[in-house]
């Protein structure tokens, strides 16, 4: 009650400051903070600061068995960018041809180039990732294509359970849900109690056809990094993709958009957001409630919550698409983990730096910029026909926003949250001595890469 007196004060406040010639600036920042302060799970404005890349020991959502250190950060930034390990294509002609960072570009804030993510069966790469196309080689349904838009890479260490239905990790969301482990063989590696990077990244290595053992890690010249990352794992264990994923996991946890505007902001830089940006910030966090979803440090949801949206599925998006339809389990969300009809048709609700160039939106790639997904929210009118209303979530509704707000708003999500320089998590180049992130041939001509 003290908080909501204090806040009406201030507001009223600020109202004064703006009618009466004082420093717009000023109190601008000062009504950002309060309403930072009202929102912020901390009690301050301060939680919402992300720490740096290499304050390992701040880094959230640790896993116990696989604590952050260097050593292992690096491992883990070559592997994921590292197109030698491509050794399980459906076709020989495709081998080394792909890595992990095929569908997470760092030019694209770490998500693919094109509306559906496609590793082994593509060819060729464009602008970022833009002009991948079908291999000839290959029919839509033998190629590794994602059934939903690939979620960024970014901001994970505020990642408890992994993929838009939280599918992976035994933790989290995913206490009480043993019972649907079995569904899958993949699914069942939530039995080895990790945390969902580390189990994700298991599941993905195989799923992306990607090979580690001995004979690969010393082929490539990994096998000294492998020893230093994890002297504790025997031998016979420690050159696995169960490992490796480890690694790529505490590799995932440093990749922070901390250089973005809105961080400098909160780290004390008040003129590092524009006015227009600082009031998107208030409207974000005040009157269109987007923080009563997007409420952590990286503007997911904490803990993880899924909601109903009605938004088209990617099958359903116009694009030409490979490996998904009406019938596929990701297109159900988390209803298709849990199998609950209450869980039907309900995501987890993402992160939201550094999606000014990532140029799809939703889980099914059906917007094309972030003002048409400002005005999607503002206007609050599923589209698509296959969610019963009865999912639709009860926050989500007409928010009343004018155009100059709906501006701003967009201004702040696209700018304001835009770090403008991911490619520094990015190594200059992979032990392999091959192109990436895709070693095709088109792909090499495209990138420049020798």
């Amino acid at each position: 009650m003290k908080k909501t007196f204090t806040f009406l004060f201030l507001l009223s406040a600020f109202s004064y400051f703006v009618s009466c010639e004082h420093d717009p600036a000023t109190s601008t920042d000062t009504l950002l903070e309060l309403t930072l302060d009202q929102r912020s799970p901390t009690g301050s404005y301060t939680g919402y600061i992300m720490p740096e890349s290499d304050d390992y020991a701040n880094l959230p959502n640790q896993d116990p068995k696989n604590p952050v250190t260097a050593a292992k950060v690096e491992l883990g930034r070559m592997l994921f960018f590292e197109t030698g390990i491509g050794l399980e294509p459906k076709y020989a002609v495709s081998k080394t041809a792909y890595s992990c960072s095929s569908c997470h570009i760092p030019e694209r804030g770490f998500t693919a180039g094109r509306f559906q993510g496609i590793a082994d069966g593509a060819l060729g790469f464009g602008n970022f990732g833009d002009g991948r196309y079908l291999n000839r080689h290959y029919t839509g349904d033998e190629v590794d294509a994602q059934g939903a838009r690939p979620l960024p890479t970014i901001n994970t260490t505020y990642v408890t359970n992994a993929l838009w239905a939280g599918t992976f990790g035994s933790f989290g969301v995913n206490e009480g849900t043993q019972s649907v482990w079995n569904q899958d063989t993949l699914i069942a590696i939530n039995y080895d109690g990790l945390m969902g990077l580390e189990a994700n990244n298991n599941r993905a290595l195989i799923v992306h056809r990607q090979v580690i053992n001995k004979a690969v890690t010393d082929s490539l010249g990994y096998t000294a990094m492998f020893d230093v990352a994890f002297p504790e794992i025997p031998e016979n264990e420690r050159y696995t993709r169960k490992i490796a994923a480890f690694a790529i996991a505490a590799y995932f946890r440093t990749i922070l958009t901390n250089e973005a505007p809105f961080q400098h902001w909160l780290k004390g830089q008040r003129s590092a957001m524009t006015e227009p940006q600082k009031r998107g910030a208030i409207l974000f966090f005040g009157k269109a409630g987007c923080s009563n979803c997007h409420n952590s440090p990286s503007l997911n949801s904490q803990p993880h919550a899924f909601f109903a949206l009605g938004v088209k599925n990617l099958y359903q998006s116009g694009h030409q698409v490979f490996r998904t339809g009406p019938n596929d389990a990701r297109n159900f969300g988390r209803g298709g983990f849990t199998h609950r009809p209450e869980d039907m048709h309900k995501f987890k609700v993402p992160q939201l730096y550094n999606l000014k160039e990532a140029d799809f939106y939703f889980h099914g790639a059906s917007k094309r910029s972030l003002r048409e997904v400002v005005e999607y929210f503002n206007d609050g009118i599923p589209e698509n026909p296959d969610v019963p209303q009865s999912q639709i979530s009860s926050l989500f509704h007409p928010l009343g926003l004018t155009n100059a707000e709906m501006d701003d708003l967009t201004d702040f999500l696209e700018n304001a949250l835009y770090d403008p320089n991911l490619k520094r998590y990015a190594p200059s180049q992979v032990m392999s001595g091959n192109c990436f992130p895709n070693n095709d041939m088109p792909s090499r001509l495209d990138m420049g890469c020798n």
